[in-house]
């Protein structure tokens, strides 16, 4: 075992989640905010259940002012063909928040099961991340 190899696998950890993580600590209540990073049309049409809508774009520290800052920040976007999660993440943490990327952005949560909302939302179809 490479003690490089370990450091990264525990730094991507602090990076990083799965839908499934996610779904358990909003479960919880855990003191989690979901960021949509993509426009307000995207958001519009389907987002993970209690998002807030916040396009990279638009980030800046006037309309992020009254957010709270001892709250983690999970960000998404549509998925792993999508970047904006990461500019979302990176103005935030750049703005003094802390922040995590969701993998697999929308389209894996919604593999995973999860419900949406939205103009095509979706229930939960039980079908869960065996992870």
């Amino acid at each position: 075992m490479s003690i490089d190899q370990m450091s990264f696998y525990k730094r991507k950890l602090e990076f990083e989640l799965d839908s499934a993580d996610l779904h358990e600590a909003l479960e919880r209540g855990e003191p989690t905010i979901v960021v949509d990073g993509r426009s307000a049309v995207a958001y519009a049409r389907e987002h993970i259940v209690g998002a807030i809508s916040l396009p990279h774009r638009e980030i800046n520290a006037q309309n992020t002012s009254s957010l709270d800052k001892s709250k983690l920040y999970v960000c998404y976007c549509d998925g792993i063909g999508c970047n904006a999660s990461t500019k979302t993440a990176l103005k935030l943490l750049t703005l003094g928040f802390q922040v995590r990327e969701l993998i697999g952005g929308l389209d894996w949560w919604k593999r995973d099961g999860y419900a949406t909302h939205g103009d095509e939302s979706r229930t939960e179809t039980g079908i869960k991340c065996a992870c």
